[in-house]
């Protein structure tokens, strides 16, 4: 067990907004929180515990001390390690509906230039239901290992799409559920939106790679912003044929009923929520 102050985690899968959720907590003067993402009980769990809680804030005695690592739902160790070290921790989990989701990451994997431009090898069941876009949006049998291992109190399941309607209504759960008794504000640009509509040239993108751990820190900034703005281009990007959908839709249809369950609900905001 560590013995930190350490009060919260939130991961889920990539393009699921769970860096607006990190934005809005960091509004508050009582939480902290390390900007970039560990990674430690995934990837990274060799450094040690030395090195993880040096990465965080613990000189105000009253702050809310947490992290968001995207990794921790899909690693399979991770939630074994977690409840080890961690075992009181709050758990947030961020989810959007699977196939979006996976054609999102799959967007934001082709304009990096690390996947081509064959959307069937990537999007297709049949051919890639293990690889990260359709495998990181099995939320309910990654979600398993965590309701194996901790309470349901610990485990907040938030969705992309209520974030998007009801912003402060989600902050409002997620602030309950780590004890800040404040109300949470949503970022100053606090629309939630998917960053595939423009982009910075793949070129300058490479030139610019050594530099990302110093610009990761600043890219929300508005002088940031405003020079991402000067030099991002409209990028067309390979349609997700209502086929395809089709086929992504039917391979996660048990995965999402196995969700209903445990969140208690119907995911009727999932209906239509294809490239949202």
């Amino acid at each position: 067990m560590l013995d930190s102050n350490i009060r919260f985690l939130i991961f889920g899968a990539a393009k699921s907004a769970t860096t607006w959720l990190q934005r809005s907590l960091e509004r508050s003067p009582t939480i902290s929180m390390p900007s970039p993402e560990l990674h430690y009980f995934s990837d990274e769990y060799h450094r040690g515990a030395d090195w993880y809680l040096s990465q965080f804030d613990f000189s105000k005695p009253d702050a809310i001390v947490g992290e968001k690592s995207n990794t921790y739902l899909t690693q399979p160790e991770a939630a074994e390690r977690i409840r080890r070290d961690l075992p009181d921790v709050r758990l947030i989990v961020q989810m959007r509906e699977p196939s979006a989701r996976a054609y999102s990451d799959y967007c934001m994997l082709l304009r990096r230039g690390e996947v081509s431009r064959n959307i069937e090898d990537h999007l297709d069941p049949a051919k890639a239901a293990g690889q990260r876009f359709i495998n990181d949006g099995r939320y309910a049998l990654h979600l398993r290992r965590f309701y194996d291992l901790f309470p349901p109190e610990q485990i907040l399941l938030l969705l992309f799409e209520d974030i998007r309607r009801q912003p402060e209504n989600q902050l409002a759960r997620l602030a309950t559920h780590i004890g800040h008794e404040a109300p949470l504000a949503p970022p100053v640009d606090s629309k939630v939106k998917d960053k595939n509509a423009a982009i910075v040239p793949l070129p300058l993108r490479k030139v610019l790679k050594p530099f990302r751990p110093v610009l990761d820190g600043v890219r929300h900034t508005r002088p940031m912003r405003v020079l991402r703005d000067a030099v991002a281009r409209p990028q067309k990007y390979p349609p997700l044929s209502p086929d395809l959908e089709k086929r992504l839709q039917d391979f996660f249809a048990p995965e999402v009923s196995e969700l209903e369950q445990r969140i208690g609900r119907p995911l009727d905001v999932w209906q239509g929520a294809r490239k949202a």
